[in-house]
């Protein structure tokens, strides 16, 4: 009896731990004027002579960070865009290098001409890893955001 009700308590503690590590799973979004942005932008950079290395569209919530890790290769020249719900208020992009300097801030609000899309470009001087943190913020949906995010990469003049 002793035995049986010691494993009932290590079996309950299992489970309560298991309950509390909440794991963020990256779920895809579907979004088509996200999609018909995400296109444009593709033969935009396509003609500055960039190709996708890494894209994704990612379920968010509301003022919760998606961190991307990403190796970057030294001296190559890397385009970053994020594209947020067009109904949050503010879209914001960090980027930090290896040793969680952070290397880029990039801010856009929703009235902003291109609000929902932040886009920059990045040389880094050494061949590491980086991570890409977008957030967006929406004071209707908490939850169910659609974001995408595209890593490019200059492979000709």
């Amino acid at each position: 009896m002793k035995k049986s009700g010691t494993l009932l308590s290590v079996l309950l503690l299992f489970v309560t731990l298991s309950y509390a590590q909440q794991v963020i799973k990256v779920q895809p979004c579907n979004d088509t004027l996200i999609q018909r942005q995400v296109d444009s932008l593709k033969v935009l950079y396509s003609k500055q002579g960039y190709n996708v290395l890494r894209e994704a569209s990612i379920t968010m919530e509301s003022e919760y960070e998606m961190p991307v890790v990403v190796e970057l290769k030294e001296r190559a020249l890397y385009q970053v865009v994020f594209i947020g719900d067009i109904t949050s208020k503010l879209y914001e992009v960090r980027m930090y290098d290896w040793n969680e300097k952070m290397v880029v801030y990039q801010k856009k609000m929703w009235g902003d001409v291109d609000g929902n899309i932040i886009s920059y470009g990045y040389q880094p001087k050494f061949t590491e890893f980086h991570m890409i943190k977008p957030v967006q913020v929406n004071k209707k949906k908490k939850k169910g955001l659609c974001g995408y995010v595209m890593l490019l990469q200059k492979v000709r003049q």
